[in-house]
């Protein structure tokens, strides 16, 4: 009889936590949802981060907001989100770069947070293909040519949206296959670093492909390689690094949406479905393409699942080489 009471009560006490859930997750949203972008505005991540919160804010009939929370390669933001009421008001739209930057941090130095345990994954929005861009009145324009002006000395640091991140990643890796040493010049995102570029003050950036495809459609920049094992079937001509020589150096991006730890699974379910049907919209699809992303969407697993592997396999590149924020 006692078994069979604290059975009941068990049950009992399951419904009403289950019915509460339930309860929440039909009232979420009742008020303005915050999306933390880590970088400034320019760059593809606020701009994607912007069409999102836009639909979003559509589809749930509140406002979706767009803050932009910067420096320290992102951990800023970053940090801000992961210390947030878990209540999905505060949600974060990142690249991958969230992943890594706290391991090139010293100790000491800037906000820090656990990329593994102190967030709730939500959605995967796309991938993205890293390139190597030079300028025009650089004169290079292929890797070949590069790595003889690195050797040089005629070419000896890139821009880089920000230490730590898969673009950083990729420079040492092109430098240890190469056998060059081509420095990262460090900016908050790569809007700031794309205007240093254009104004000649650097000669080559690795990026994706969003931020630069007006200046390379207009002559500015030239695109010489992409870190894929494939070619690009947004830059057919364009060669990958291993058919220019360049062996060991695939890098690449994504974007998604993760919030604080401790998020209620009927909010992230709500936010997952809303957001895997925007992902569909024919106009998300076209602007994501002119972003070149290639939308992805699914269960909040796709970015735990790339969240760890960015963590294992980028830290073990990062450890190797020595990389760390200034």
């Amino acid at each position: 009889m006692i078994v069979r009471r604290t059975i009941l009560a068990a049950v009992a006490a399951l419904s009403t936590a289950l019915m509460a859930g339930a309860v929440f997750a039909q009232a979420y949203p009742s008020r303005q949802i915050n999306v933390i972008v880590s970088f400034p505005p320019g760059g593809d991540t606020d701009a994607l981060g912007r069409l999102f919160a836009e639909k979003l804010s559509a589809r749930v009939g509140q406002t979706v907001v767009v803050e932009n929370k910067t420096g320290a390669s992102g951990t800023i933001g970053n940090s801000y989100v992961a210390k947030s009421n878990p209540d999905g008001y505060t949600l974060l739209f990142t690249p991958n770069t969230m992943a890594t930057a706290p391991l090139v941090l010293k100790p000491g130095s800037g906000a820090v947070y656990d990329p593994l345990t102190d967030f709730t994954p939500i959605f995967l929005a796309g991938t993205q293909s890293l390139f190597v861009v030079t300028t025009a009145q650089s004169g290079v324009t292929n890797l070949k040519d590069l790595v003889a002006a690195a050797r040089g000395g005629k070419i000896s640091s890139y821009a880089s949206p920000g230490n730590g991140s898969p673009m950083h990643i990729l420079g040492e890796m092109v430098n240890k296959s190469a056998g060059v040493k081509i420095s990262p010049i460090a900016y908050r995102g790569s809007g700031p670093a794309i205007i240093d570029l254009l104004g000649g003050h650097l000669p080559m950036m690795y990026t994706t492909l969003g931020p630069v495809s007006q200046y390379l459609a207009s002559g500015k920049l030239v695109n010489i390689g992409v870190a894929d094992a494939q070619r690009s079937p947004l830059q057919p001509n364009v060669p990958t690094l291993a058919e220019s020589g360049i062996k060991d150096a695939e890098v690449g991006a994504w974007q998604g949406f993760l919030g604080p730890k401790g998020m209620s699974p009927e909010v992230v379910r709500a936010l997952n479905a809303h957001l895997n049907e925007i992902v569909k919209m024919p106009d998300v699809i076209t602007r994501m393409t002119a972003l070149a992303l290639i939308p992805s969407g699914g269960d909040p697993s796709a970015v735990s699942r790339a969240v760890a592997d960015n963590y294992t396999r980028y830290g073990k590149i990062i450890k190797e080489a020595g990389i760390q924020a200034d």
